[in-house]
């Protein structure tokens, strides 16, 4: 039976329509996993010091631990969504496994590695990138650490000088690497008022910055503003630290302090774009 033209294409456009259908269930039936939730994680859960888990990110740090103890990488009872130190360890050597080293091997999930070992298993979502390395007057940060300083500088409306940058390894040693990979700035306060030093540090905390101003009676420096982008996953391990201790209150420094800063809701730069 032959059938006729309208036929033939309705039938041609159904078949074309099952394809696609067929083709594009898979990946609609895998989960997803929030980056934003799992790199919160990796910060926060490795300075903890008790196995709270990071509120909204135990199913997507779930689907990671599997994907990594199916790789042998992760012993199956660390697979409890608790993303401590032993998944820390367990990453790291996933990112080395694909060839990365340095930064690239620092234990928080980056878009690429998160991708790579979803494969076939979870689709990833809220994804975070640094983005590319760029010019701030004499230093170096990343696009999206560029993008935060300049959206406190509006607020403020005044211009932030920087006393040192990011990517900076083997830099000032006081600040205890920190500073060797992204995100993480030293802000000028020369001439600026106490007050004005704590409203520059709340408004760098207020778009996604754990900041905090530093004096001379803290350790073998000028006064200053030390700031270290929240997700941010070119953090140094020590950078990655301090933004763990800011979660859980305390100043960021080797004494586990309280937090002496402003207080403000903490947000990522991510969670602040979606309130403006």
């Amino acid at each position: 039976m032959k059938l006729s033209s309208s036929v033939a294409v309705l039938a041609a456009a159904v078949l074309l329509a099952s394809a696609t259908e067929a083709s594009a269930s898979p990946a609609r039936a895998l989960p997803s996993v929030n980056m934003e939730a799992v790199v919160k994680a990796a910060q926060i859960d490795p300075r903890r010091p008790d196995n709270t888990l990071t509120p909204g990110a135990k199913a997507s740090v779930l689907l990671v631990e599997k994907a990594l103890a199916d790789r042998k990488l992760l012993d199956t009872k660390w697979v409890d969504g608790y993303f401590g130190t032993t998944t820390i360890a367990a990453y790291t050597k996933y990112q080395k496994s694909l060839g990365y080293s340095g930064l690239g091997a620092n234990g928080l999930p980056g878009r690429t590695s998160l991708a790579k070992l979803g494969e076939g298993r979870f689709r990833v979502t809220h994804v975070i990138t640094p983005g590319a390395r760029v010019q701030a007057g004499r230093f170096v940060v990343d696009a999206r650490t560029q993008a935060m300083l300049a959206e406190a500088k509006r607020l403020l409306h005044r211009n932030l000088v920087l006393d040192q940058g990011s990517y900076n390894p083997g830099g000032d040693p006081t600040s205890a690497g920190t500073h060797d990979g992204g995100g993480v700035v030293d802000v000028n306060v020369k001439g600026m008022s106490a007050a004005t030093r704590t409203r520059v540090a709340k408004a760098l905390r207020q778009v996604g910055f754990a900041a905090w101003v530093r004096n001379p009676s803290q350790g073998d420096w000028p006064w200053h503003i030390h700031a270290a982008a929240i997700s941010d996953t070119d953090l140094s391990s020590p950078a990655q630290h301090q933004i763990g201790d800011y979660y859980l209150g305390e100043n960021g420094l080797a004494n586990h302090g309280p937090d002496d800063g402003p207080k403000v809701p903490i947000r990522t730069w991510e969670e602040y774009l979606r309130l403006r």
